[in-house]
């Protein structure tokens, strides 16, 4: 079994959204090669379609410009992506999105894969404290034992 197996056994039944694609950073990359159903119900499409797409349809006008620039820009440093986004369903809604994206290496070093995590959040009312992220919360918190292994793991925590 490859890692990348393990990785998408691990995935399946994840409550957190989760879909690995190339490394191709260039358009019309990167291209998913897995997607597991919790992300699959979250862009509102079967996960057998999202294959060999790219996440760039998810985009629409209100996808911030200046956030892409930043989740591009670390892709193609090979960096971890941390951040919020307004994507689209395949049915039009906006929501948004905080991405948790890590580049995987092979034994050599070079990434071949970019791993991410996925959850809508909502937009927290009154002024937020603390940093960044605590101006949004998980828009549903399911617990299972993936998402506490994704907590050790510091998934979704700012470095």
């Amino acid at each position: 079994m490859t890692g990348l197996e393990v990785i998408c056994a691990f995935a399946h039944d994840s409550a957190v959204a989760i879909v690995i694609t190339d490394a191709m950073v260039e358009k019309p990359g990167p291209t998913i090669l897995y997607a597991n159903e919790s992300f699959a119900r979250l862009v509102g499409r079967p996960s057998a379609d999202l294959v060999g797409m790219s996440p760039r349809f998810m985009q629409g006008r209100e996808t911030r410009r200046p956030v892409l620039d930043q989740f591009a820009l670390a892709l193609a440093s090979a960096e971890r992506f941390h951040g919020f986004l307004t994507n689209h369903r395949a049915d039009g809604t906006k929501y948004v999105a905080e991405i948790d994206c890590r580049p995987l290496r092979n034994a050599e070093g070079r990434v071949e894969y970019f791993l991410a995590f996925e959850r809508e959040v909502v937009r927290r009312r009154g002024r937020p404290w603390g940093g960044v992220a605590s101006r949004f919360e998980p828009a549903s918190i399911e617990e299972d034992a993936s998402t506490q292994t994704l907590r050790r793991l510091g998934v979704f925590e700012r470095n």
